[in-house]
This record gives C-alpha cells, structure tokens and sequence, in this order.
C-alpha cells in the first residue's frame, strides 16, 4: 500500500470518528432528559428506562451482526444503510407524539447506529498499515470517550432551552457525512459466504436476556439466557459457517483481551453513572454544572488521542495497555480518597479515568487486530463490541446495586464503598494483563 494511499484511509478514518462521536454522543444525550420525558408521558421509571435499555440492547446484537456481515459485503454499503437507518430514526424522534412513537424511533436509531463503531475499527483493522494502526483505533475510541462526556452535556443543554425532540435533531448532522464517505470508502467485492440467521438470532436473544436480567434480577431472564446460550453453542460448534466463530474462543490471547475489556468498560460506566449522582447528592449541583464538570475528562480524552495513537504505534499496544491500567487504578483511589474532599476532585478523577478508558479501549482493539486472522478481524472486533456494551450495562447495575446496600441514603461513604470495588475489579484486570503479557511472550 502506497504512503498517498494509506493517507488517504487515515483522512477517512477522521471522518468516521466524526461519526462515532456523534452517534455515541446520541447514547447518553437522553440520560439526562429521561426525566422530562416521563413527566410528558406519565410513564414509570421503569417504563421510561427502556428509552436508553432499549437502546443499549439493540445497539449490542446489531453491532456484532453488521461486522459479521463485513466478512461478506463491503463497508461502504453497511455503513452508508447504517447511518441512512440512523437518520430516519432521527427524524421519526423528532416528530414523536407518544411514547411507543418514540421508542420505535429510538429503536430504529440504535440500529442503524451500530453500524459505525464496530465497522469504523473494522476499517482500520483491515485498511491502516499496522505501524500506523494503532494512532487510527486511538483516534476512533477517543472520539468514543468525547462523546459519552458531551452527551450529558448538550443533552442537558438542548433539553433545558428547548425540548427533548430537538436531541434527535443534533444526531441527524451525521447524514451529512453519506456522500463524503461514499466517495472515500474503497470498493470491495462481495465475497462469496452466507449469514447464520439462526446463530444471529440465538445470539441477539443470549444477549438480551442476559441484559434484562442485570437491569431486573428476574430470574427468568437468566435461565433463559443459559438456555438460549446453551443452544447457541450448539448452533457454533455444529455448523460450517457458524455466526460466530468458537475458534475465537479457543484463542486464549483473544479471552483474555475480552475479559480486560470487559472489566474496563464496567469500571467507566459505573464512574459515569457515580459522579453525577455523587455531584447532585452530596454536593448538591444542578445538571448543567454535573455535566461541565465531566466535560474536561472527556475532552481531555479527545485531546491525548494524538499522543496515545504515537504511542501506539512507537512503542506497541503491550505499553499502552499497561499505561492505561495504571491510569484507571489511580482514578479509583483519586475517587476514593479525594472525592470527599470537593467536587474538582471528582472532576481530576474522571480525567484520569477518561484517559485511561480511551487508552485501553483503542489498545486492546488494535491488538486485538494484531493477534487475529485478517479473516477474523470483523467478527473479533465485533465480539469484542458486543462484550464491551455487556461491560457498561453491568457497570450502571453495580455501581447503582452497592448504592443501595446502604439504604440509598448516597451518603459519602456509600460511595466511597462502591469505589473500592471499582479498584478491586481494575485490580482483577491488571491480574489479567499480566497474564496476557506471559502468554504474549511465548508466540
């Protein structure tokens, strides 16, 4: 591949970040006008909540399928159905008079939305040279972290000045991004394969029973996950062309990245759900002060995309990944010693955390691409995707579930609890580390 050549992917891959921010953005903007929307609906909290669930839900089995399906038809086409899915959900939002009209919209959103993380770090994978991968997957999982930081922010903003419908409107900009992306996407062919539908669906219903049951503790959620999941194992070991690959899981490097994965996305969402509760209960802030708080972390995040992507590619994804435990670990003991003392401390404690979250989300991808077949990269990412959304909804449960250990009183020492095992679980991930690291060296 010429130098002109992988300039020209690595402009492309700008623009997709663009994108990636936008959509992720789109995540959270909604957290913080759920409140409004319950008023104008007389919905429940519960009712409410499948707004953002929902969401969540549909975004984690759609992501996998649209990388698996990558293995078969070109990105351009996935991406520009993808967002083209994203935008009429955008404007159905906008439009919306009740409550199930916009959660169809919301839905819809979610589908087309995962289309463009999971396929944006396929594209990297399969199109950036390796030596100049790793500042591509840091550029994309930073735009991620900017726009899980923005999206309190302008969510609280629009909602405040004019109403929760014009948050679809914010999210509908990403359209315009079509025509530049389908003139610089590269053509590919459609290779010959066939999708597992069955595995898909057996998939998307492991997936979303498992996450029902860690937002409800119905235990029927979870035996019905173990059951779906029992056939879904079936299904993989006994097919040819299973939806997902079980060598994947025969790959000891590749679980052992997941599990890193895993527990790094559960320590940032329980944060992110921790501070703003932290900021309104004990120093009693309102939202627009909660979200400009959080804002410099994720900018701080955006900004160190440049150096952790030099790093990256100067000094390889092991350093990087060990840079980024060591950042995540001393975020929680900045939460646990020294959020009691003001709210700027919580503030320096998400910077840390945010730098670390993006470091270790855009290592572990580009490693993650290093270690696997090339015929693998998509469904790898896209498993790895789908782990990370299972990560974030376990964090929100955990950090909420030791919050009301102690009577949901959120006094200070509550939350001081809920950090030390935040601390602990990056603790676990360092074990890890250190065991990928000693597997590592024996290739």
């Amino acid at each position: 591949m010429s130098d002109k050549q992988t300039s020209s992917y690595f402009r492309t891959i700008l623009i997709l970040s663009v994108a990636v921010w936008l959509v992720v953005m789109n995540t959270t903007m909604f957290n913080v006008a759920l409140p409004n929307v319950l008023t104008e609906f007389n919905l429940s909290p519960a009712e409410g909540a499948w707004i953002v669930s929902g969401y969540s839900i549909i975004l984690a089995i759609f992501t996998i399928t649209y990388t698996r399906l990558s293995d078969y038809l070109p990105i351009k086409s996935l991406l520009i159905t993808g967002i083209t899915i994203f935008g009429l959900g955008s404007v159905l939002g906008f439009f919306a008079v009740s409550f199930p009209l916009l959660l169809a919209a919301r839905l819809l959103q979610a589908t087309g939305a995962a289309a463009i993380p999971g396929l944006s770090m396929v594209f990297a994978g399969r199109f950036i040279p390796l030596e100049r991968r790793g500042r591509a997957m840091a550029m994309i999982a930073s735009a991620s972290s900017l726009g899980f930081g923005l999206g309190p922010v302008v969510g609280g903003v629009v909602t405040e000045y004019l109403d929760w419908n014009y948050l679809f409107t914010v999210t509908l900009f990403v359209v315009l991004l079509i025509p530049i992306l389908f003139r610089r996407l590269p053509d590919e062919s459609v290779r010959k394969g066939s999708l597992d539908f069955l595995g898909a669906l057996l998939t998307g219903a492991t997936v979303t029973s498992f996450l029902i049951y860690i937002s409800t503790f119905n235990w029927l959620y979870l035996a019905l996950g173990i059951i779906v999941g029992a056939l879904l194992w079936l299904r993989i070991t006994r097919t040819n062309a299973p939806f997902i690959q079980p060598s994947l899981f025969k790959n000891k490097e590749y679980r052992l990245l997941l599990y890193m994965s895993y527990l790094g996305f559960t320590t940032h969402f329980a944060i992110l759900l921790l501070m703003p509760l932290m900021l309104q209960n004990v120093y009693e802030k309102g939202p627009s002060v909660v979200g400009y708080i959080i804002f410099p972390g994720a900018m701080l995040s955006a900004v160190a995309a440049i150096y952790v992507g030099r790093l990256l590619d100067r000094y390889g994804n092991m350093k990087v990944i060990y840079l980024a435990h060591g950042l995540l670990l001393f975020s929680t003991v900045v939460f646990y010693f020294l959020s009691p003392l003001n709210e700027y401390m919580i503030m320096i404690g998400y910077m840390f955390t945010s730098f670390g979250f993006s470091s270790l989300s855009s290592s572990t991808t580009n490693e993650v691409s290093r270690i696997l077949p090339s015929e693998q990269i998509g469904t790898g990412i896209g498993m790895k995707q789908l782990i990370q959304f299972v990560g974030s909804a376990s964090g929100s449960v955990a950090g909420g579930i030791l919050l009301e250990l102690n009577g949901l009183t959120y006094s200070t020492e509550s939350f001081q609890v809920t950090y030390l095992f935040l601390f602990i679980l990056m603790g676990l991930s360092l074990a890890i580390m250190f065991l990928y690291a000693k597997v590592r060296k024996k290739e």
